[in-house]
């Protein structure tokens, strides 16, 4: 899929929640079955600095396409990065780097945040593209 088709079925699954807390909530639980805290990202040399919360972040080539790993120590930013990987994961790198990032908006991620976790969403999708364009050849 392409990164707005799946930008276009994240805002379709988040319609379905009625109002923010509903999202925040589905939020959380996107954060709870992300997975594993993975012990083998939590390295200095991965951390993303200024995130409220703890946030690690990296990623390698794999068949021409951008392989991303991330954890977290919040539930709500592992849900976060859950959504970001899935949009991110497994595309070319020049598209990672130049997509218009629109679901962030479409759902009220951006808008309901409180002003330090919206400031470190855009850190970590900040973080994303300047990897993908370390990646782009």
């Amino acid at each position: 899929m392409t990164i707005a088709e799946i930008q276009d079925q994240i805002i379709e699954e988040m319609s379905a929640h009625e109002d923010w807390f509903d999202r925040y909530e589905a939020l959380i639980t996107l954060g709870r079955e992300f997975g594993a805290p993975d012990d083998s990202l939590r390295r200095d040399e991965y951390r993303i600095s200024g995130c409220q919360s703890a946030v690690w972040l990296t990623a390698e080539m794999r068949d021409g396409r951008l392989r991303l790993r991330a954890d977290s120590d919040s539930q709500i930013t592992r849900g976060m990065l859950a959504l970001l990987l899935r949009v991110f994961d497994d595309q070319p790198p020049g598209k990672v780097a130049d997509a218009e990032l629109y679901f962030l908006d479409a759902i009220g991620l951006r808008s309901n945040l409180s002003p330090s976790r919206a400031n470190g969403l855009g850190t970590i999708v900040r973080a994303i593209r300047e990897t993908a364009r370390r990646h782009t050849g």
